[in-house]
């Protein structure tokens, strides 16, 4: 569909979308190292859940997209299905170049990009969290268990609820993150979640790759 530009230029737009090139596959490595997996296994998507033959990352379930909202800082990701309602934090590059991870010791707390787009606005947003740490499930434990039509929440700091609804959940190994699904260019407003999963290797203590879930924007409200 076709949208309004929600950035000052196409430069600035090409300079981010490499920047979010650069460290896609980091995201994933600074997830891994920080499972446990002292408790249960988490859930991972069955192959219903995924794409299929085609891996297209395009908005496949529920409604159709609906236009972009103008860029607010997000403040809440809730899922009620899954037990959900975290406060996001802001997620930058360290040091090292990897983007650094939520602090692990709150089990209820998710992050997102915050040098890239914003959940609800046009383009790919990323929101990060564990699935688990020293002392148990933490807030995206159960991230594997969510399905094609299902919605996830976001609040914002402007009082809009941004709503996506899922297209698909997938699980990858590290060597085989999706970057250009989770980081390519859209004009529509999409996001993407991302936890530990793909496996526990229990010799290196870490998990395999990542648990990824692909959603559309469909609609928002005020709160």
């Amino acid at each position: 569909m076709s949208t309004v530009e929600t950035h000052p230029s196409n430069r600035r737009r090409s300079v981010l979308v490499i920047a979010l090139f650069a460290v896609a596959a980091l995201l994933g490595v600074a997830l891994i190292v920080k499972g446990s997996q002292r408790f249960a296994p988490p859930p991972q998507p069955s192959a219903a859940q995924g794409f299929g033959a085609s891996a297209s990352a395009a908005p496949s379930a529920g409604p159709s997209p609906v236009r972009p909202l103008p860029p607010a800082t997000p403040t809440r990701v809730r899922i009620p299905v899954i037990g959900v309602n975290a406060p996001l934090t802001g997620l930058s590059l360290q040091s090292d170049g990897h983007l650094a991870a939520p602090p692990a010791a709150n089990r209820n707390l998710a992050g997102w990009y915050q040098a890239g787009i914003t959940p609800g606005s046009a383009g790919r947003a990323v929101i990060a969290g564990h699935v688990d740490n020293a002392q148990g499930p933490a807030v995206f434990y159960d991230l594997g268990a969510l399905k094609k039509g299902w919605t996830i929440d976001v609040d914002r700091a402007d009082h809009t609820t941004a709503v996506f609804t899922i297209d698909a959940v997938q699980a990858y190994a590290a060597s085989s993150f999706p970057t250009r699904q989770v980081y390519g260019q859209t004009a529509d407003a999409e996001l993407r979640l991302i936890t530990c999963g793909a496996g526990f290797d229990r010799s290196r203590q870490e998990y395999l790759g990542n648990v990824v879930v692909f959603a559309h924007l469909t609609g928002s409200t005020h709160h």
